[in-house]
């Protein structure tokens, strides 16, 4: 498993990690596929998880779920983390979990890196969720 701050935007289903589900948006219509968006944290960062079809209503706030083989990459303009074809996710117990809600990796600016074909961090953004703010 790795921790959230460790990751960087790539093609590959190669993530493997933990998390605890702390918001979530409006289920929307892709096509013909529900989705919704997800403000998800563990105890390194935070970043914005997509859901599609049925996981949208399997999944609540509190939830600690385990994501194997996902991706975490730009989605229609957003950088999100999401299992994708090829990854799958789990609940695995629900409310006890240390988190951060900064930094949001969604809300980094990447850049390719000239030196290999990884991305790095070039800018903040935001140090929180802009789709998800945080409470008073």
């Amino acid at each position: 498993m790795i921790p959230l701050k460790d990751m960087a935007p790539a093609a590959a289903n190669n993530i493997n990690t933990r998390f605890i589900i702390l918001d979530k948006g409006k289920t929307t219509l892709e096509g013909e596929t529900k989705a919704c968006l997800a403000l998800v944290a563990d105890e390194t960062a935070a970043v914005h998880f997509q859901f599609w079809g049925e996981e949208c209503d399997a999944f609540e706030l509190g939830d600690i779920v385990c994501l194997v083989n996902g991706i975490f990459s730009y989605n229609r303009h957003n950088l999100v983390l999401r299992a994708g074809r090829r990854g799958k996710i789990e609940k695995v117990r629900e409310f006890t979990m240390v988190y951060v809600e900064a930094p949001n990796l969604s809300e980094i600016r990447w850049v390719p890196d000239p030196n290999n074909s990884k991305y790095v961090q070039e800018s903040v953004l935001s140090p929180y969720s802009r789709i998800f703010p945080p409470l008073p």
